[in-house]
C-alpha cells in the first residue's frame, strides 16, 4: 500500500521527541503538513490552524492531534467530518463523554480512531500479560512518581480544570494496570492532593479491587525529584514481579527477563497502520474512566501551593 499522508496538529515537545522520529523511520507514512500556533518541523508545511491546513491540502488522509486533551474535541471532530482519519494522542480527550462522540462518529464515517495509550506498547507490558494469564494476581501495587518541573516545565494547561494534573503521568499506569489484569477492577476509595493555588491535583492514592475482593493500590506523585519511579510490583500465586521505568524493564522472582526492542512510539504508528488498512478503530476508555472515578469518589485535599 502506498504511505499514509499524516499530518500533525500541536507541535510541541512530545512531538519533536516522539512522533516525529516514530513517523520518519515508518515507510507506511509520508508526513505532508502540521498545524500549530507556535511550533513547526523543519522541512515541513506548517499552517495556523487545522481548518488553514485542510483547505490547503486536502489529501491528507490522517491526522494525530498532540494539542492538550481540553482542546482535542473540536479539532477531531473537524478532522472526522473531513474524512480523516485520527490518532489521539493521550489522553484521548478531556471527559469521556467526547470521546463517546468521537468514536460514534468515526463508525458512521467508517474512519480509523485510535485513542493511543502509549504505556501499553512499552516493551514489558504484553510478556506481563502473558505470564499473569498463566500465574493469576493476587495483589497490585503501582508506584508511579515524577518530577512535574522536569517533565512539563512552564506548561499551565496541565494544571487547569481538565488538564489532569498528576493524572497525565498517572493514567500510563493505568493503561498498563487495564492492559495486563485478566479481569476488571473498581475503584473504592481516593484521595487526591490538590495546591492551594491549582485546579488539577499533584498527588493521588487510589484502592481499586476486583468482584472477587483482590487488590490492587496506586500510588501518584508530582513532586518526586532525583531518580523517577515508575513500577507495577505484582504477587501472584507463584511469583513475584516488578515492572519497572514505565515498562521498559521486567523482572519475575528476580531475574530479568528478554524484551521486544521496538520502542513504544513506533509501535503505536505501526499499530494505526494497521488499523487504517483494516478498517477499524481501537479506542479504549477504561484508563480515562478510572480517572474521571477517582475525581467522582476521591476525598480532597489542600496542600501547599505548587511554584515553579
Amino acid at each position: 500500500m502506498k504511505p499514509v499522508k499524516l499530518a500533525i496538529v500541536g507541535v510541541g515537545k512530545i512531538v519533536y521527541d516522539q512522533h516525529v522520529p516514530a513517523i520518519t523511520h515508518n515507510p507506511g507514512y509520508e508526513l505532508v503538513a502540521t498545524a500549530s500556533r507556535n511550533h513547526s518541523i523543519p522541512g515541513v508545511p506548517s499552517y495556523a490552524s487545522i481548518d488553514d491546513m485542510f483547505a490547503a491540502r486536502p489529501d491528507i488522509e490522517a491526522v494525530s492531534l498532540c494539542m492538550p486533551p481540553q482542546y482535542r474535541y473540536k479539532a477531531a471532530h473537524a478532522a472526522l467530518s473531513a474524512g480523516k482519519h485520527v490518532f489521539l494522542e493521550k489522553p484521548p480527550g478531556a471527559t469521556l463523554s467526547e470521546v463517546e462522540s468521537l468514536k460514534s462518529l468515526a463508525a458512521s464515517r467508517g474512519l480509523t480512531l485510535f485513542a493511543s495509550w502509549h504505556s501499553r506498547h512499552a516493551p514489558a507490558v504484553q510478556t506481563l500479560k502473558s505470564h499473569l494469564a498463566k500465574d493469576a494476581p493476587k495483589e497490585m501495587t503501582v508506584i508511579w512518581k515524577e518530577d512535574v518541573r522536569h517533565w512539563h516545565p512552564g506548561q499551565e494547561w496541565i494544571w487547569e480544570a481538565g488538564g489532569l494534573g498528576v493524572f497525565d503521568p498517572g493514567i500510563n499506569a493505568l493503561s498498563i494496570v487495564t492492559e495486563i489484569l485478566p479481569w476488571d477492577i473498581f475503584l473504592r476509595s481516593a484521595t487526591l492532593e490538590f495546591p492551594a493555588n491549582r485546579h488539577s491535583p499533584i498527588a493521588a492514592n487510589l484502592h481499586f479491587e476486583n468482584a472477587a475482593g483482590i487488590k490492587v493500590n496506586a500510588e501518584f506523585d508530582w513532586r518526586q525529584t532525583g531518580e523517577q519511579t515508575w513500577d507495577i510490583l505484582v504477587k501472584t500465586g507463584n511469583s513475584s514481579v516488578r515492572l519497572s521505568k514505565g515498562g521498559s524493564t521486567l523482572q519475575i522472582d528476580g531475574a530479568a527477563c528478554a524484551l521486544p526492542e521496538e520502542g513504544e512510539y513506533p509501535s503505536l504508528y505501526r499499530h494505526f497502520r494497521d488499523l487504517i488498512a483494516a478498517g477499524a478503530s481501537d479506542v479504549d476508555l477504561s484508563p480515562l474512566r478510572h480517572v474521571a472515578d477517582a475525581f467522582m469518589l476521591g476525598k480532597r485535599l489542600v496542600t501547599d501551593p505548587f511554584i515553579e
